[in-house]
């Protein structure tokens, strides 16, 4: 028998406390199957431009934690929002349907609280992975059904909400109160609502570290109102002194705060807390257990003093929110998974918020509904281009502003305005010549605008929520 003389034998003691805790360490780590679907972080910030990360070529602040997921992980450079606004996002989101087809298509305000709820046929990502055995949380801003109505987050599929129910109510990052599931929680009006959801977010994670699990979380960063604590603000305000002349006040009282260095406060805020979510992960050891989403719900809005031309929050789009151009729809996403998806890796691959719930049910096993407009992008994630299904067409409607539609085909995209009563001329631009959509070319393609005017007819589902005419 050969024995290493350089390593000292273990008294019998230490080797039955070397075995304790090698069953000890097994009982607190998540044991695994190598073929179980992993758990799923979806971040969605809010109104946050293609230009306002600085992994995507923003240089007046950084977002190392949130560029982490792109040295980590894949960056898309062509993913789309559901929408220009925010419910009808959060219903193609949900549903994995464009806005010609899913049931939300714009802001539709009820009273006393909410907003037009999804109708309790609808099919949302958090039901399907619920089916799957997935336990489901959603921490933020919900915006699609007052608590009780058949839209609120606990009946489409979520086991457990916290946050703001009512989008208008998020205006305030300082509220006098918060849902609990269908629980009001009373505030003092002095508690930055962004951490408590963060911190809910988080234990969530803790308590479901075992998995599968779906933590959603739609933040309310960087929308209006533009308030962060003091402890993001000052610093801003002292470093940068242009912002002088751009002063406003906090809602909740009369501490005077500048929106526009606000802004850079409420992004390392919001950095931060995702860089806790990634640490937490690695901690409770499900790092390569977990894929990370994180996108934005629409292009930079202009509200409250916020000021996307100087922070050049659309990067080189042009448009902002409430616009069918680039700015206002087509957003950052960044995907991490350890293991799966090869790091610092980018997609040009053409995609939108109604793809992600195909892709999650393909990552949880199971078949999405037949009634869906979203293709799965699970083969880019995984480096299989040859394998990845393409959109002939990408669409979007809006009905506010005269009303607006806009189709996206291979390099072209079409824009049509005042469509809910006198159609203007259909525009049509080149992206891969033209990213900044400055030279109309529908003169010189005829044919392409006949494609245009087939993909509007055939992408546009009545609604009478939210009524449009069909194109001619």
């Amino acid at each position: 028998m050969i024995v290493n003389r350089s390593i000292p034998a273990l008294p019998n003691a230490w080797i039955c406390l070397a075995a304790i805790a090698a069953v000890l360490i097994g009982l607190a780590a998540p044991v695994w199957a190598a073929d179980a679907p992993p758990n799923i972080v979806y971040i969605l910030a809010d109104d946050l431009g293609y230009g306002d990360l600085s992994c995507y070529g923003q240089t007046k602040f950084a977002t190392p934690n949130i560029d982490r997921l792109a040295r980590d992980g894949m960056k898309f450079t062509q993913h789309y929002s559901g929408s220009t606004v925010c419910a009808p996002t959060r219903s193609s989101l949900m549903t994995g349907q464009h806005t010609g087809h899913t049931p939300i298509r714009g802001n539709l305000e009820q009273r006393p609280i909410g907003q037009a709820p999804l109708p309790a046929e609808a099919v949302t990502v958090a039901e399907l992975l619920k089916r799957a055995g997935y336990a489901t949380g959603a921490f933020g801003k919900w915006g699609l059904g007052p608590p009780g109505s058949e839209g609120d987050p606990i009946d489409q599929g979520f086991d457990e909400f916290f946050g703001y129910n009512c989008q208008r109510n998020a205006h305030n990052f300082y509220p006098k109160y918060l849902f609990r599931n269908r629980e009001k929680i009373e505030l003092n009006g002095k508690t930055y609502s962004h951490d408590l959801i963060a911190e809910q977010a988080l234990e969530f994670i803790r308590r479901h570290k075992d998995g599968p699990f779906f933590c959603y979380l739609p933040v309310t960063i960087p929308h209006a109102a533009m308030q962060v604590p003091a402890a993001y603000h000052d610093p801003w305000r002292k470093k940068l002194p242009q912002f002088e002349g751009k002063i406003g006040r906090y809602s909740h009282g009369t501490k005077v705060i500048n929106p526009v260095a606000a802004f850079a406060g409420m992004m390392t805020k919001l950095d931060e807390d995702v860089g806790r979510v990634l640490d937490l992960l690695a901690e409770l050891g499900i790092d390569e257990r977990t894929l990370v989403v994180f996108t934005s719900d629409n292009g930079p809005h202009h509200e409250g003093g916020h000021d996307p031309v100087f922070w050049d929050s659309n990067g080189p789009l042009t448009g902002h929110k409430r616009d069918l151009t680039e700015g206002g729809i087509r957003v950052p996403m960044l995907v991490r998974w350890p293991g799966k998806i090869a790091p610092g890796t980018a997609s040009d691959h053409i995609s939108a918020h109604w793809d992600v719930l195909p892709t999650c049910c393909e990552l949880a096993g199971i078949e999405p509904p037949a009634k869906i407009d979203g293709l799965s992008f699970l083969p880019t994630l995984l480096g299989k281009p040859t394998e990845q299904a393409s959109h002939a067409w990408l669409y979007w409607e809006f009905t506010e502003q005269g009303g607006k539609r806009a189709v996206r085909m291979g390099p072209w995209k079409a824009i049509q305005h005042g469509i809910a009563k006198r159609p203007g001329p259909i525009q049509l631009y080149h992206l891969d010549k033209d990213l900044a959509e400055q030279h109309n070319v529908a003169a010189k393609h005829s044919d392409i605008i006949a494609l245009a005017k087939q993909a509007f007819a055939a992408a546009h589902e009545p609604s009478a929520r939210f009524p449009l005419p069909a194109i001619d």
